[in-house]
């Protein structure tokens, strides 16, 4: 049993708590960082990355499937031991990445055990020892829920942190939460070969407005089961899902209802915080910090924006702020952006107003239409970029398109630099691109606000641009 002292402490070395230390630190603050088993990153081992490996291999089965449409013959055949083998290996390589990085960390500077709080600023570990610091930053991320009505099959149940340890590819899938994660894996594991149901309590896909769901719904490519709360018991299979109004058996379930953040653990109550609904502390974004505590939040267990860009921006302005404290800066956010990798892709930038809001107006751009994803076979999909009516600023898009991880960084990029739809349709746009699709919703926002027309030739008469 040892007391540790730190200038602070940060709980978690996932992505926000390795970026709240290395902040930290700059400042020469002595910061410990605690974890229970310093594995990786949830990227690494069970997210971003091995879900990346699985989409691009079934990519490549799409690929060759629908090859006979371009007048090109080939047969598939989908090794399931070895699409998993590659799967493993990656994941295998990028968490050992990361726990180099982990090595690098001084060995007095991380502690291997389960932290609680005794106090505002003080912690009690499961290895005995305690730890008194100025102050806490709290990044212990997130980890899966599986709900009461899937518990009669737990051994049948595979979450995120689970799926990637199958050896091959199941017969077939019942997949729980349309959310990004949800969809992501339910698609790449249908395109190679996997019977594949989905259910959800809700209408809409990855958390996308009507339209852009809509246009999703129709290319996914299996059975989607909305407004669905199926209940599950043992079949003899695996397991029968049943709601009302229908039925079915399954191998296996993936459940991805939501990743909780892990507080309970941590008895905030003897921290002295102010709780929201959800359970997370009140804190205010643009600092991190919690109240007028010593203690600041920052990943996945703010529960705000779970990306990883996000939760290594915040742990560095936790961490910082931390080291710092009771000087506390304020941060501006940067443009909020999220993407599902399905194919065609879908993704939410910045605001994204209720149709019809005042002061708004909407570019719409149909991508059945677009000529370059016309001739790639992948004509699918709406993009709605909002701007405001008085000035034609961008301040938010919707997109359900071919190449939208691409496209949304263009309009997150222009968000962030206060863009204008005509100060965009006056920069240089390569033909035939997809990227040309995105003239069609400017000129739909600058016809809506009597903006005038750029003075060089519209490139709407260009075959193919819309």
């Amino acid at each position: 049993m040892a007391r540790h002292e730190a200038d602070v402490a940060i709980i978690g070395a996932g992505t926000a708590g390795l970026a709240a230390w290395r902040a930290a630190t700059e400042t020469g603050a002595r910061a410990l960082l605690i974890d229970p088993a310093f594995r990786g990153t949830t990227c690494a081992y069970a997210g971003c990355m091995p879900s990346k490996a699985l989409i691009a291999a079934a990519d490549k089965a799409e690929a060759a499937r629908s090859a006979m449409d371009f007048g090109i013959h080939t047969e598939v055949r989908i090794d399931g031991v070895g699409v998993m083998a590659r799967v493993r290996h990656l994941r295998d390589g990028f968490v050992a990445g990361v726990r180099q990085t982990i090595s690098e960390i001084p060995e007095d500077a991380r502690l291997t055990a389960r932290a609680r709080f005794t106090g505002p600023a003080e912690l009690s570990l499961d290895t005995g020892d305690s730890i008194s610091a100025r102050a806490i930053v709290i990044a212990a991320g997130a980890s899966p829920a599986v709900p009461p009505p899937f518990e009669p099959v737990q051994d049948k149940v595979l979450t995120t942190e689970s799926l990637f340890e199958l050896k091959t590819l199941p017969d077939s899938l019942g997949v729980i939460g349309a959310g990004p994660v949800g969809l992501e894996l339910a698609q790449a594991l249908s395109r190679l070969g996997v019977r594949v149901e989905l259910f959800d309590g809700g209408e809409a896909l990855a958390g996308m407005p009507g339209p852009e769901s809509e246009a999703l719904k129709g290319e996914l490519g299996f059975p989607l089961h909305l407004g669905t709360k199926p209940q599950a018991e043992p079949a003899e299979g695996g397991v029968r899902l049943f709601w009302e109004g229908g039925e079915t058996e399954v191998a296996q379930l993936l459940v991805a209802a939501g990743r909780p953040p892990n507080l309970e653990p941590l008895e905030l109550e003897a921290a002295g915080l102010e709780l929201q609904e959800s359970g997370v502390p009140r804190h205010d974004p643009d600092t991190m910090q919690c109240g007028d505590a010593p203690l600041f939040l920052a990943g996945d267990v703010s529960g705000a924006r779970p990306v990883l860009h996000e939760a290594s921006a915040e742990g560095r302005l936790a961490g910082h702020n931390a080291a710092c404290f009771p000087d506390v800066e304020t941060a501006r956010r940067k443009v909020s952006m999220a993407i599902t990798f399905t194919r065609p892709e879908a993704a939410l930038i910045g605001e994204v107003p209720e149709d019809g809001a005042e002061g708004i107006v909407t570019g719409c751009v149909d991508y059945a239409q677009q000529g370059r994803a016309r001739v790639m076979g992948a004509a699918a999909g709406l993009v709605r970029i909002y701007a405001r009516a008085s000035d034609g600023k961008l301040v938010g898009a919707s997109l359900c398109a071919p190449g939208a991880e691409h496209l949304a960084h263009l309009l997150a990029w222009s968000i962030e630099g206060g863009r204008t739809a005509q100060e965009l349709l006056d920069l240089p746009v390569y033909h035939p691109t997809l990227e040309e699709g995105l003239q069609t919703a400017l000129r739909d926002i600058c016809q809506q606000i009597s903006a005038p027309k750029p003075w060089h030739r519209d490139d709407a008469d260009l075959p193919g641009s819309r």
